[in-house]
């Protein structure tokens, strides 16, 4: 999932696209250089949409070190370093380097793009805000970090109804043993999130697994776990091709107690995606954390 609302990631792919796309068609005339530029059009649309593709091989580092190419696809990212090289100010050119190191999986990078970005353009852009912190979260194998958190906290207090914000807002109170704080967080999100998204049932299975990890649910009316995970149970029953949703059931099992349960879900998700081998990688991942009968 993107850190960015869908709206937001649209315009911003839509700029990088005219920013990258620009000085190519100045510079290349005819049927090549318009080949070229939608080439490059489609990588930014790819990326702004969250969508995983890897920029260059082998390392970014490696390929910025070799020079600028903008003959091919992988020349984005020195073509964005050299720009911010000669334009060490240019708050844009920073963010979109920072959207192409997320999306080629280089959080480090990434951050430190995100950050340059908001020295220069000061605290207030909530998308900015959330990009950085989420970087310095998959930088640290999805902890959230106390800079993570200050840049969420900043990002809510711009727009309170940033939704990727207020997630991890919750996340860092869970994994601070707050899971009262959690739960309130998240619940008040998952009012606002429709139900029909893989969000609010990723929700659902949170608050499921903290609520059962405290001993009980909070007061306040938090949802009964036990229910959210038979809630969950079922929906894979109706829709069982959902492997991320199986891997979520096997440990909110494994939360209750009942590994009983989690290995046979284990089983029927396993049949169901018997020829996957990312899921079935997934699943014996899961599979370690029962205890051995």
């Amino acid at each position: 999932m993107s850190a960015l609302p869908i709206i937001g990631l649209v315009v911003l792919a839509l700029a990088a696209i005219g920013f990258a796309a620009w000085p190519l068609l100045r510079g290349k005339r005819g049927r090549a250089g318009w080949i070229l530029a939608g080439a490059l059009a489609l990588l930014v649309l790819g990326i702004g949409g969250g969508t995983y593709l890897v920029v260059g091989r082998p390392h970014l580092a490696q390929r910025a070190a070799n020079g600028l190419r903008t003959d091919e696809v992988n020349g984005l990212v020195p073509f964005l370093i050299q720009r911010v090289r000669e334009h060490p100010n240019d708050a844009q050119a920073w963010r979109y380097l920072g959207q192409l190191y997320t999306g080629a999986r280089d959080p480090a990078n990434a951050a430190r793009a995100y950050a340059r970005a908001l020295a220069i353009t000061g605290k207030g852009d909530a998308a900015l805000d959330t990009a950085y912190g989420e970087a310095l979260v998959m930088q640290n194998a999805g902890s959230v970090p106390d800079e993570a958190l200050a840049a969420f906290d900043t990002a809510v207090a711009a727009d309170p109804a940033n939704v990727p914000a207020r997630f991890y807002l919750g996340l860092a109170k869970a994994q601070r043993n707050d899971r009262t704080g959690a739960v309130q967080i998240w619940q008040q999100l998952l009012n606002d999130v429709p139900a029909t998204t893989p969000l609010h049932q990723l929700l659902v299975d949170r608050i499921a697994m903290v609520s059962a990890a405290a001993g009980a649910a909070p007061g306040g009316g938090a949802p009964d776990p036990r229910a959210m995970v038979a809630s969950l149970a079922a929906r894979l029953k109706a829709d069982p091709n959902d492997a991320l949703g199986w891997v979520r059931l096997v440990r909110a099992y494994h939360v209750l107690g009942e590994d009983d349960k989690a290995r046979d879900a284990l089983a029927t998700a396993r049949k169901t995606f018997a020829g996957n081998k990312d899921a079935l990688t997934a699943f014996g991942t899961a599979e370690k954390d029962l205890k051995p009968k």
